[in-house]
């Protein structure tokens, strides 16, 4: 029950900022996509490695069809229901989940692996979160 609370909250606020963009003439809040092969290869930056990272720095994807299921604020579409649903009761029961997947993109970072988590880590109020921060 309070999986499906959290979600229909998410997802609420998700129809609430388009609308707020829609009202106010502003595009869409939407997740930015990288194509990794785009990107220049990092250096040998101290950055890589697990590190615990603020969530705000986290703006873009690598996968393009996640920017679909969630908007800039990683805030979920109702496609993603049940897994979002699934993650936030692994949280709940205390279940340490692994580390999200992150490459280094200017001055933030883009997700290659664990939107889900991210978005639920969002929504739980968090600040930071576990990544494998990983070299392109």
């Amino acid at each position: 029950m309070d999986a499906e609370r959290a979600f229909a909250g998410a997802a609420r606020a998700r129809r609430r900022a388009a609308l707020m963009a829609l009202a106010h003439r502003r595009p869409a809040c939407r997740l930015a996509v990288f194509d990794e092969r785009a990107l220049r290869p990092a250096d040998a930056s101290p950055r890589r490695g697990v590190r615990e990272i603020p969530l705000d720095a986290i703006g873009a994807t690598l996968e393009p069809n996640r920017a679909e299921q969630f908007d800039c604020g990683f805030r979920p579409t109702p496609l993603v229901r049940g897994r979002w649903q699934r993650v936030w009761l692994a949280e709940q029961r205390g279940v340490v989940l692994p580390p999200i997947s992150v490459v280094p993109v200017g001055d933030g970072y883009a997700v290659r692996d664990g939107h889900h988590r991210i978005s639920v880590a969002r929504a739980r109020g968090a600040l930071t979160i576990d990544a494998i921060i990983e070299a392109i």
